[in-house]
C-alpha cells in the first residue's frame, strides 16, 4: 500500500519473480516497499522482545527496551555525527552526514552507553540501581544532545529531528541483512533467557535457590536487550511505544506468565502491530507520510494508561 496504487495480482507476480509490465512498479514493490516491510517486521518484533525482557528483568510494568539509555546514546551519536558535519562542511561534512555514518554513529552512541551499563552492573548486585543508573546515563546523553541542538544551525537541526521522528523507509538491502543478522543474534539470546526469565518472576532469591546464575543471566538479558534495541534505533530511529505496550497487550490475551509462550507472541504481535502502524502512517491513497513515532505513540499511549487505570494484575 502507499501513494502508487498497484494491482494486488501485480504485486504477487513481482514479489514471485514475475516482472511486470510497469518498471516503476518493479522497482517500488522490490527498492522500497519490500524493504520497508521486513524493516517494519523486524523493528516490531525487536523492541517486543526486548520490552518483554526488560519489563521482567526489573520487574516494573513501564519498563521497556530504552530503559537502558540506549535510544539516548543513539540520539548523542547521531547528534554529534550532524553538529560535526556541519561545523566541517566540505567532503567531510557531506560523509558525516551520509545515511552509513549516521548508522555508525548511532550504533556506537548505542554501543558505549551499553558498555558503560554493563560496567557498572559488574558492580552493582541491585537490579533496580541499575534501572536508575541507566536512566541517569539517558538523562545525561539527553542533556548533551539538548545542549548541541541549541547551537545547531536550523539546517542540521532539522535533519537531526527528521531522524528522532523515526522511519521505516529509505533502508537498503545492506541495511536489511546487518538488521536481520542482529535481530536473529539478539533473538537467540532471548531464547536463552527463557528459563531465567521465568524464575526471575517469582524475584531473585528465588531464581537464587533454583541455582540460577543472577550475574550471567542479568549480562545475557542486557546484552541481547541492547543487540536489539541499539540496531533497530540505528536504522529505523528510537521508535517509541512499540516495546512497552506489545507486552501488556500480549499478556492480556494469553492470561500467562511463561515466557515460553509470551516470547514467541511478543514477536508475532510485534510485527503486526507495526505493521499496521506503517499502513496508517502511510495514508494509503495519498502522497502523506506521517511519522511512524506519531502513530507508535497514539498506539501505546492509551494502552499504558488503560492498563494504569484498571490496575490489572500485570504478573509481577
Amino acid at each position: 500500500m502507499g501513494s502508487v496504487t498497484i494491482p494486488l495480482d501485480e504485486v504477487f507476480g513481482i514479489l514471485t519473480g514475475t516482472p511486470s509490465e510497469r518498471e516503476s512498479w518493479n522497482y517500488i514493490i522490490q527498492h522500497y516497499r519490500l524493504p520497508k516491510t521486513i524493516t517494519a517486521l523486524i523493528t516490531g518484533s525487536g523492541l517486543a522482545v526486548s520490552g518483554l525482557m526488560m519489563q521482567t528483568l526489573f520487574r516494573n510494568p513501564l519498563a521497556g527496551p530504552f530503559v537502558l539509555g540506549i535510544s539516548s546514546g543513539a540520539s548523542l551519536g547521531v547528534a554529534i555525527a550532524v553538529m560535526g558535519g556541519a561545523v566541517l562542511g566540505g567532503f567531510v561534512g557531506e560523509l558525516l552526514l551520509s545515511r552509513w555514518t549516521l548508522v555508525m554513529a548511532s550504533c556506537l552512541g548505542s554501543f558505549l552507553v551499553l558498555l558503560a551499563v554493563v560496567s557498572v552492573s559488574t558492580r552493582i548486585k541491585d537490579t533496580m540501581a541499575i534501572l536508575i543508573i541507566g536512566l541517569m546515563f539517558g538523562s545525561i546523553t539527553a542533556a548533551v544532545v539538548s545542549v548541541l541542538a541549541y547551537f545547531s544551525p536550523a539546517e542540521q537541526l532539522r535533519q537531526y529531528i527528521y531522524w528522532s521522528f523515526g522511519s521505516l523507509g529509505n533502508n537498503s538491502w545492506e541495511g536489511i541483512w546487518i538488521l536481520l543478522i542482529s535481530f536473529a543474534a539478539g533473538l537467540f539470546l532471548a531464547i536463552f533467557s527463557i528459563k531465567p526469565l521465568n524464575s526471575l518472576l517469582l524475584g531473585e532469591n528465588y531464581a537464587k535457590s533454583q541455582g540460577l546464575d543472577i550475574f550471567k543471566s542479568r549480562m545475557l538479558i542486557l546484552i541481547a536487550t541492547c543487540i536489539l534495541a541499539g540496531v533497530i534505533t540505528a536504522f529505523a530511529g528510537p521508535v517509541a511505544f512499540i516495546g512497552l505496550a506489545v507486552p501488556h497487550i500480549v499478556r492480556l490475551f494469553f492470561k500467562t506468565a511463561n515466557h515460553q509462550i509470551l516470547l514467541p507472541a511478543v514477536v508475532l504481535c510485534g510485527a503486526i502491530l507495526m505493521i499496521l502502524c506503517d499502513i496508517v502512517a502511510q495514508l494509503p491513497m495519498t502522497e502523506l507520510t506521517l511519522p511512524i513515532n506519531a502513530v507508535t505513540s497514539l498506539v501505546g499511549a492509551p494502552v499504558v494508561i488503560w492498563l494504569l487505570v484498571r490496575k490489572k494484575k500485570l504478573f509481577f
